[in-house]
């Protein structure tokens, strides 16, 4: 082979060299992978309920749907485990970072550094409280206010023709938690109207079936007279309703119970008139989350506040939508 040939040879080695090295996808200026792929990092919260359950499955199978790999963790209803897993996903360098939080306070140094390292973050079912809204690019999510006014709302038709006091227990979320602090004050705004409706007892059952029987049972004990039962979600009112029959009183007759979520195993329970009203919390969010956080990685602009839509159930509306309910 002559030099000539030898060296046009050599170049065009080194040309296939620099198109394999530019089109890999091994990585980018900031570090960052370019295959194009999405990789969402999702902090949950935890699996204390059955309405949590059917959220982490949506989240879960919209990604393996839109073919987004997903980084999970499960935060086990512990904020430092949720800061951990957010600075983990930092350290990874996904493009998304996406998580609801345990509580609405303390994640401002945490979101700093996502912001520092060009990371955008997603707020799922629960907002945070910081002056800062710079700190995250979107909020997918229920009105928990709403959501307790319209318990409220229920609970003031139901005794609109009732002249005596009516005594209310209320099962609150976790302290401190955005749907705890939320649905309380929505509900109060409404009943806080008509000076018969007394709130005589109120305790957190933290979310949970366990801890909802425990405080009803509490309840039941220091209260003479139970006229409802205003419970945060339905994991604590189906925790409660155990917590009643136990004492020999019948719920929804005896202790008329208002709950939030619209989980399957409360519309059986208001099928068996256990249950008298209860708020829709939708948390099949999966597909709504895969599309903002395609928006946001594509640099596209997305609003700052997205509602999900919700409905209220009777018990004779639960009945007919059991059948097909997927949570």
């Amino acid at each position: 082979m002559s030099k000539r040939a030898v060296a046009a040879a050599a170049l065009v080695g080194a040309m296939i060299i620099g198109l394999t090295a530019c089109s890999s996808g091994s990585g980018s200026s900031d570090g960052k992978k370019s295959d194009g792929k999405l990789t969402i990092g999702f902090a949950q919260v935890g699996a204390e309920s059955g309405w949590r359950t059917a959220n982490t499955k949506s989240i879960q199978d919209a990604a393996k749907k839109a073919g987004v790999t997903l980084k999970f963790s499960d935060a086990q209803q512990k904020q430092e485990n949720q800061i951990k897993a957010i600075r983990s996903f930092i350290q990874q360098k996904v493009d998304v970072i996406a998580f609801s939080p345990v509580v609405e306070s303390g994640w401002d140094t945490v979101l700093k550094e996502a912001k520092a390292a060009h990371i955008p973050v997603i707020l799922t079912d629960r907002a945070v409280d910081s002056k800062d809204e710079s700190l995250y690019v979107t909020f997918l999510g229920s009105d928990f206010v709403e959501e307790g006014k319209k318990a409220g709302d229920w609970l003031v038709k139901e005794y609109a023709s009732t002249s005596g006091e009516v005594n209310i227990v209320q099962l609150e979320g976790t302290t401190g938690s955005a749907p705890a602090n939320d649905r309380k004050s929505g509900f109060a705004d409404v009943v806080k109207g008509d000076p018969k409706f007394k709130v005589v007892a109120s305790q957190t059952g933290d979310f949970t079936r366990a801890k909802g029987k425990e405080v009803m049972q509490a309840f039941l004990k220091s209260q003479p007279k139970i006229d409802v039962l205003y419970a945060h979600n339905d994991d604590m009112a189906l925790g409660a309703i155990q917590a009643i029959e136990e004492a020999g009183k019948k719920p929804g007759t005896d202790i008329k119970i208002v709950s939030v979520d619209g989980v399957k195993d409360a519309f059986t329970a208001m099928s068996q008139g256990k249950i008298n009203f209860d708020v829709e919390c939708n948390p099949l969010l999966g597909d709504q989350l895969m599309e903002l956080a395609k928006k946001v990685k594509a640099g596209e602009s997305v609003p700052r506040r997205i509602q999900t839509e919700e409905g209220t159930f009777t018990p004779e509306q639960a009945t007919a939508a059991l059948p097909g309910r997927q949570y």
